[in-house]
């Protein structure tokens, strides 16, 4: 990973789209399917993994991905499908491979989410050669 600038911070904007809503995070579980059509945590999760995705792609060497390894965000407001939410994101830590992420998500009316997220930056080919060998592959 190339030098990382500090206090490097990037917005990442998106539409929530009804499938991205609670009854389709998992439409085969009955406890989902009866909930209300909100964005929910899960795809708002991997929504703020984009975000700092995106703000480290400039700084990846060849072969280099990124991968989440923690994330502890609060879920504060419900966002109906159609709403614009953008996520901030700011570095707040590098350690080698390690970045640490402050993270601030809106929709058009609320702050919805807050938290912190880290990752790592992996050589993609050792990765995906190790997951073929743990499934056997």
């Amino acid at each position: 990973m190339k030098e990382l600038p500090a206090g490097l911070k990037h917005t990442l904007n998106y539409r929530v789209p009804r499938e991205r809503t609670v009854p389709f995070l998992y439409p085969e579980s009955p406890f989902f399917a009866v909930m209300p059509e909100v964005f929910a945590t899960g795809y708002l999760v991997g929504f703020m993994e984009w975000a700092c995705m995106e703000a480290l792609a400039p700084y990846l060497e060849e072969g280099e991905r990124t991968v989440g390894t923690m994330i502890n965000v609060t879920h504060e407001a419900a966002t109906p499908a159609g709403m614009e939410v953008s996520a901030t994101v700011r570095l707040v830590e590098v350690e080698g491979k390690r970045t640490v992420w402050e993270i601030e998500a809106r929709d058009e009316v609320d702050v919805i989410a807050r938290g912190r997220h880290e990752r790592f930056a992996i050589d993609y080919d050792k990765f995906t050669r190790k997951v073929a060998a743990k499934k056997g592959g």
